[in-house]
């Protein structure tokens, strides 16, 4: 198959997988990229979560982004294959339909949208670690808590609008944010290198920080590991976001998959330097000041009070795409699954508007989900590292529905067994010997965070009942998966064996 497709031939192309072109195809290789980096958005997450990974692994916690970001690189380069092969809206859900079981399949997209749509609501209260600092009138609030939802709850609104407009509109105005987002990182990566008061070996030193760790007392150096490698593990992920525009990309078997590994390797490259810096620029090392302060301490330590507050302007804007890119995710996500008939409402949720070209309902319940979530822990003071510590241990399940079950297909024969059957030739491709080993250690990979991050502590979840947040959220949202699937498995068998399943469309599709 030639490569340089037409429109025609991309419309073609998704015809067989049994869709038609519905969605506005109309993003180049930087839309696709942008779209991946703003909803990783190393300005985003290192803001809300550089103190938290410094309280618990002071510089420890650069070692942790190393080793995070060659595990999800591993993961990245079996989604760049699977990009290739399967230019579907709906990434891993669609990817995991390929390869997986269909109760696999269908509780890989049910946990990513769930995720998807807990990180929308974990990335808008990011709003409140830089708002505040720019002005303290976005102080409304005097909990910082309740200001948090407030300032929230306004950025989930204005993405919600723009994701109904569509894709051109949010593209448009994504590009803008990202094109910001990368000037602002090189500014402030070199602004705060020539600002260091420090030498590179900070980050071989332990500045007293973390040694005792609470919930890891037998573990030793291991147990500040672990607890900062959460900073890491929240900030590297939805990477895939550009497959789940695959059917509104231009040439997506060509464009996606680079989209994919550039879109991580200029965030985690990026994020690491900044993370240097930050460390040798940084006014005090003392867990007192950075650790609470976390960046905005920084810039406004080592660079000063007016041009800190520019740089955290940018921040904001940052923040206000990556949380766009990522409810757009959401929405495609859950389109992808409502046209399968795999979601309730089914109809409704992939109804596409003739001039938007875009699915509105999704945006609007995703949206309406989001502002709930965030409404419901207004009175959580750990409401940041709550939200945020769940929705990446759900994504990191959803993750493992995919390179589990690809690794399974890789050992007998795929993906050179699939492209013999299809004719594809020249897409993204590892050797086999190296495919398998990548494979192997994004598995693995994603297994061990997984249990670092769903492991009960009151430091990341907070105490009492939130201390088991992430055991209570993922059973819940994997029990209420199931029990939906399986319900409607058997409600559908139950109409065949009466000879009337033609009735229920609504339980087709991948239920089929």
């Amino acid at each position: 198959m030639n490569l340089d497709t037409s429109h025609d031939t991309d419309v073609a192309d998704l015809a067989t997988h049994g869709y038609q072109q519905r969605l506005h195809r109309g993003l180049g290789s930087f839309s696709s990229f942008a779209a991946g980096f703003s909803y990783i958005s190393i300005l985003t997450g290192m803001f809300q979560l550089f103190g938290f990974g410094y309280g618990f692994g002071g510089p420890l916690m650069f070692w942790t982004w190393i080793v995070v970001l060659a595990g999800q690189f591993a993961v990245a380069l079996v989604f760049a294959e699977l990009s290739a092969r399967y230019p579907i809206a709906g990434s891993v859900y669609q990817w995991s339909k390929k390869v997986a079981s269909k109760p696999v399949s269908w509780l890989a997209g049910w946990t990513m949208m769930v995720g998807s749509i807990v990180t929308v609501a974990a990335v808008a209260i990011a709003w409140q670690i830089v708002l505040p600092p720019i002005w303290s009138g976005f102080q409304v609030f005097s909990s910082n808590a309740q200001n948090a939802v407030f300032w929230g709850c306004i950025l989930i609104v204005i993405v919600t609008v723009i994701n109904i407009l569509g894709v051109g509109w949010m593209s448009k105005i994504n590009n803008v944010g990202v094109a910001a987002e990368l000037i602002g990182v090189a500014v402030i990566i070199i602004l705060l290198f020539t600002h260091n008061k420090r030498s590179p070996g900070v980050v071989l030193t332990t500045q007293g920080i973390g040694l005792g760790a609470p919930g890891f007392h037998t573990l030793g150096w291991l147990a500040p590991f672990l607890l900062a490698s959460v900073m890491a593990a929240y900030v590297m992920f939805g990477f895939d976001t550009a497959g789940s525009l695959s059917e509104e990309t231009r040439n997506p078997r060509r464009t996606t998959p680079m989209a994919i590994l550039r879109a991580l390797g200029a965030a985690g490259i990026a994020g690491l330097i900044l993370l240097l810096a930050a460390l040798m620029a940084a006014g005090s090392l003392k867990p007192e000041d950075l650790a609470a302060g976390g960046l905005p301490y920084v810039l406004q330590s080592a660079l000063g009070d007016t041009l800190g507050k520019i740089l955290l302007v940018d921040v904001a804007i940052a923040i206000f795409v990556c949380c766009l890119a990522i409810q757009t995710a959401a929405v495609r996500l859950a389109f992808s699954m409502a046209r399968d008939h795999a979601l309730p409402f089914g109809a409704g949720l992939a109804r596409v508007s003739a001039q938007r070209k875009a699915p509105a309902a999704p945006a609007i319940i995703s949206g309406l989900v989001a502002i709930a979530i965030l409404v419901v822990d207004i009175g959580n003071a750990q409401i940041f590292l709550t939200v945020t510590s769940v929705s990446i241990v759900i994504v990191y399940l959803a993750y493992l529905m995919v390179t589990v079950p690809v690794l399974g297909r890789r050992l007998r024969g795929w993906p050179k067994s699939a492209d013999s059957a299809t004719g594809l030739t020249g897409i993204f491709t590892m050797p086999r010997w190296a495919g398998i080993a990548v494979n192997v250690f994004a598995a693995a990979y994603g297994l061990l965070m997984g249990a670092n991050l769903i492991w009960p502590r009151a430091a990341v979840y907070g105490p009492g009942m939130y201390e088991w947040g992430a055991v209570i959220a993922v059973a819940a949202v994997t029990a209420i998966g199931l029990a939906y699937y399986f319900a409607a498995q058997h409600k559908k068998e139950a109409q065949i064996a009466a000879g009337h399943a033609a009735e229920s469309p609504a339980l087709a599709g991948t239920l089929d």
